[in-house]
């Protein structure tokens, strides 16, 4: 049966850093999260001019996953784990901060240099309580180690992290996390099965389409009611959507600064951990 629309969020500004603005659905003053979906930013397409300097520095983490989804352009990864990754458009990274982790990002010399457009998502997934306090890792996958599913005519998606169609993501969640993106084309359908209990969600990254019947733009995040499975999307213009499917975690959410823990008080350890220097360094 047709899964119902319970909310549609508008995306609005949010600065991250002095520099850096983006569009930010979740959490939105109608709904907070999802669990495990606490976080999701859209950085539009950012025209980067030759010679320009651009990075978020080192910065802490704990308790949850900041997981990246480059749209365009390219991006460097760095932490004080040991990983230094590059992660170019169609790739994906995921850094489980665990116990307490530093790390920066940002464009890469390369593309600094010569110039370009960057685009990407960014999803912060929850950790269940279990497992809040193991060791930081990282992940990540190309474009090509992403298996293409809801295979049609003007229809091209990949699925990026859990089960869906028999197939299975590359990047890996200590919960079930189904993360699939694709374009499908103006006047094309596609249609999703979505886990009866599960949080849903769908953001619409470019583009116009009907949603179960719903006219829905771009910029907007549908969080579907957790009955029923089917969800049809038409485009009404070429479309880039980003679909989130994820088993509940049924737990207690403290989210502040960059941390996401199960109380506030662990959040202000996190804070003090930080500042006391627990977290290690980072340079770059």
């Amino acid at each position: 049966m047709k899964k119902a629309i319970d909310h549609i969020l508008e995306a609005r500004e949010k600065k991250i850093t002095e520099e850096d603005v983006v569009l930010q659905p979740l959490p939105h003053q109608q709904f907070r999260f999802a669990n495990p979906f606490i976080v999701l930013h859209h950085m539009r397409p950012l025209v980067i001019q030759p010679g320009q300097s651009s990075r978020i520095h080192p910065h802490p983490h704990r308790g949850f996953s900041p997981y990246t989804i480059m749209l365009q352009g390219e991006g460097y990864h760095r932490d004080n784990a040991g990983n230094d990754k590059v992660v170019k458009a169609g790739d994906v990274q995921q850094m489980f901060a665990g116990k307490g982790i530093l790390h920066s990002e940002g464009p890469t010399d390369e593309l600094l240099k010569s110039g370009g457009t960057q685009e990407l998502i960014q999803l912060w997934i929850n950790a269940p309580k279990a497992y809040k306090w193991d060791e930081p890792f990282y992940q990540a996958a190309t474009k090509d180690q992403q298996p293409w599913v809801l295979e049609a005519d003007g229809v091209s998606f990949r699925l990026l992290s859990g089960e869906y169609e028999g197939k299975t993501g590359p990047i890996k969640n200590f919960t079930p996390v189904i993360s699939i993106v694709g374009e499908i084309a103006a006047g094309k359908a596609a249609h999703f099965t979505a886990t009866p209990g599960y949080w849903t969600l769908l953001y619409i990254i470019h583009g116009d389409m009907e949603v179960n019947d719903q006219p829905v733009t771009a910029h907007n995040l549908v969080v579907f009611s957790k009955e029923n499975e089917d969800i049809t999307i038409t485009a009404n213009t070429d479309a880039q959507v980003l679909y989130l499917s994820a088993e509940p975690i049924e737990e207690p959410v403290a989210a502040k600064d960059n941390f996401v823990m199960n109380t506030p008080e662990e959040n202000e350890q996190a804070i003090a951990d930080y500042k006391n220097g627990l977290f290690g360094s980072l340079s770059f």
